[in-house]
């Protein structure tokens, strides 16, 4: 049996503002890319509500279950019954400006920004080119993620290389 095989998932929690598109994208990804060693969740601090339906057509393709999905408040995480996050990493620039619950554990942090793929104008086309453009840089950053090898790092050294992967231009 291999190491691998003993260690549980880390935990993982996407954070955006309205929690309808990247988070959420974010969330599907890093479950069916992460073959499971990790358990990803999503969360906004001021939620819609809604799932954009861009971004399940993004996240369709990947066979992730739909109905998992649902646009929710940070604060569920925050609770005290919540799973404790190995990682928390913001993908939109004002949730990454905001004031965070206290997460439990303190998990190692950083902000991935992508562009509002929700806030996107013009033709469905064009819409839809901005969610499939966005999907695409957060597949790359979840790739590298998903391929560190933390069970040699320190968290410093992991939270270097997580802020690193936000840095890249994809």
């Amino acid at each position: 049996m291999s190491a691998s095989q003993n260690v549980k998932p880390y935990n993982v929690l996407f954070l955006c503002t309205g929690n309808s598109a990247r988070s959420i994208m974010a969330e599907a990804l890093l479950n069916t890319m992460g073959k499971g060693r990790f358990v990803a969740y999503s969360a906004g601090s001021h939620p819609g509500g809604v799932v954009n339906p861009l971004a399940i057509e993004q996240i369709k393709p990947t066979g992730y279950s739909l109905d998992k999905l649902r646009s929710k408040s940070w604060d569920e995480f925050a609770a005290p019954a919540a799973p404790k996050m190995d990682f928390v990493i913001t993908v939109c620039d004002n949730a990454a400006g905001e004031i965070c619950p206290i997460w439990p554990g303190q998990p190692v942090s950083a902000h991935w920004g992508f562009e509002d793929p929700a806030a996107a104008t013009g033709t469905e086309a064009e819409k839809r080119a901005v969610f499939s453009k966005v999907a695409r840089q957060i597949t790359t950053r979840i790739n590298i993620f998903s391929n560190l090898p933390f069970h040699t790092l320190e968290k410093t050294a992991i939270k270097r290389e997580m802020d690193a992967i936000g840095a890249t231009g994809v």
